[in-house]
């Protein structure tokens, strides 16, 4: 049985930004990365549908520790993941990665105080040992897609695709595309395809707020600071004004609609109208706003091969979908772009000594740990700004978590909810998207008060990991941390 100290699962962004804080901060701890493909990157390297990209900007989107050194605040699938691949590589984190290895159950031992991990390698079960297991494997499914409720899809007899198991060798020049959705990756789709197919219509049954920026941002401090001073610069005036701007948007949804709307309203091309198409029925940042970098989405509407129809959908037919409008959609493909399915620590099993631990029962302890969960952290990044933000807050407060551990003898850490009569519900993410409402019944709670609110600032997340009180309903067992030097 492999032992260590730290046991991080995933090799994405937020396993290998954990994997950093862990090595420069706690550099005698041991640790792992379990990885179940065989390549670095996460949803950056599974995901290969047409223009795939950030809806995030990457100077946050990016490591703290290595920044991203292009001008491009929004990047492609590919170059994301060789960023990725290129800073385990440089930092030496790659050494500690074990590919092929899925992770099936956890399962923690009381007496031994220990994780006991088993892994699936490539058909052969092993073990791992781990005083403190991270969970780095994001909220989506990788193996399972968010089943679309859509009348009569099984009667196509063209090509059905689901984004996110794209195939390779899927041509759509010169065919007619329908997309159903209108989240981030329809958005990416549409202008991508149509560069090749005869047509590509997103059909939507309620529009989304899209937002144009320049893909390319280089400040005037960058002609007068060194790299790395321009580069941190960069990074806390994207952050900065992210947030300002969603707060403007909570507190003025009004005067937000009406700027969008402006912004928008020129790109379109006179036969596409604003109403209904562009014309959400929620509040900005009621649902995640999507970016389109340089105005590609609304660039692509004055082809003439693309084009956005907002409606219900009667029947899918065998060579097309029929609209409740009394309208029609010829297609040869159909790409189910309606969302992804959520789930927390790759679908694994937890247990606690053999007993089946119940996550959507328990509190989120400060976005960190779970209520009653021995040693043991999910990485959750947030839903209105960059995901790694919320991952480095996580890893900045299990770092110094550890050390408060190794400092006071403690070999357990385990959340305790001790009264919860008290206590209001609160969403986790909060967004009233589909798949995120589907989901709710899958994710830990959060509360109105106390260690239990959900996270939205990176910036008080970030003042708590370094000074905030570590012991409010946490329960701590005597004994030494360390497996092994």
């Amino acid at each position: 049985m492999s032992e260590f100290d730290v046991v991080i699962v995933g090799a994405g962004i937020s396993g290998i930004n954990a994997a950093y804080r862990i090595q420069s901060q706690l550099p005698h701890l041991s640790y792992a990365i379990l990885e179940a493909r065989d390549a670095i990157g996460g949803t950056w390297d599974l995901f290969r549908y047409p223009g795939i990209r950030s809806d995030s900007d990457l100077f946050t989107f990016g490591f703290a520790w290595n920044p991203w050194s292009k001008d491009n605040p929004i990047a492609d699938g590919a170059s994301i993941a060789k960023y990725v691949r290129n800073t385990a590589a440089e930092y030496g984190i790659d050494k500690h990665i074990q590919f092929q290895n899925r992770l099936l159950a956890a399962d923690w031992s009381t007496s031994d105080n220990s994780w006991t991990l088993a892994v699936d390698n490539d058909g052969a079960t092993k073990s791992y040992k781990a005083r403190f297991v991270i969970f780095g494997t994001g909220y989506y499914d990788y193996h399972q897609p968010l089943k679309a409720d859509i009348p009569g899809l099984d009667n196509f007899q063209g090509k059905l695709i689901h984004p996110q198991f794209w195939p390779e060798d899927l041509d759509y020049e010169k065919k007619k595309v329908v997309i159903i959705g209108s989240g981030a990756t329809a958005i990416t789709l549409l202008p991508k395809m149509a560069e090749k197919a005869d047509r590509v219509t997103m059909l939507q049954r309620s529009p989304t707020y899209i937002l144009s920026m320049p893909n390319r941002s280089r400040s005037l401090m960058s002609y007068f600071l060194p790299s790395s001073w321009n580069r941190k610069f960069q990074r806390l005036t994207w952050i900065i004004t992210s947030r300002i701007f969603f707060l403007f948007c909570q507190s003025f949804p009004t005067l937000a609609r009406f700027i969008l709307r402006l912004s928008v309203k020129p790109q379109l091309p006179s036969h596409v109208p604003h109403d209904p198409h562009f014309k959400p029925r929620y509040n900005p940042w009621e649902q995640r706003l999507c970016v389109c970098p340089d105005g590609d989405f609304f660039k692509s509407l004055h082809t003439g091969r693309a084009d956005v129809r907002t409606d219900t959908i009667k029947q899918v037919t065998p060579r097309g979908i029929d609209l409740n409008s009394g309208d029609s959609l010829d297609a040869d493909i159909i790409v189910t772009a309606t969302g992804l399915r959520l789930q927390l620590a790759g679908g694994a099993s937890i247990t606690i000594d053999g007993e089946k631990y119940r996550l959507p029962e328990k509190y989120l302890w400060n976005g960190v740990m779970v209520q009653d969960l021995p040693n043991a952290s999910f990485v959750i990044g947030y839903t209105n700004a960059s995901w790694t933000l919320g991952a480095d807050a996580t890893a900045q407060t299990l770092c110094r978590l550890l050390k408060n551990m190794e400092k006071n003898h403690q070999v357990a850490v385990v959340p305790r909810l001790h009264d919860d009569s008290g206590l209001q519900q609160r969403k986790l993410l909060n967004l009233n998207s589909t798949y995120v409402s589907v989901a709710e019944q899958q994710l830990p709670r959060a509360a109105d008060r106390g260690p239990w609110q959900p996270r939205d600032n990176y910036f008080s997340d970030y003042m708590f990991s370094k000074y905030g009180n570590m012991s409010e309903n946490l329960e701590t067992v005597p004994g030494d941390l360390k497996i092994k030097a």
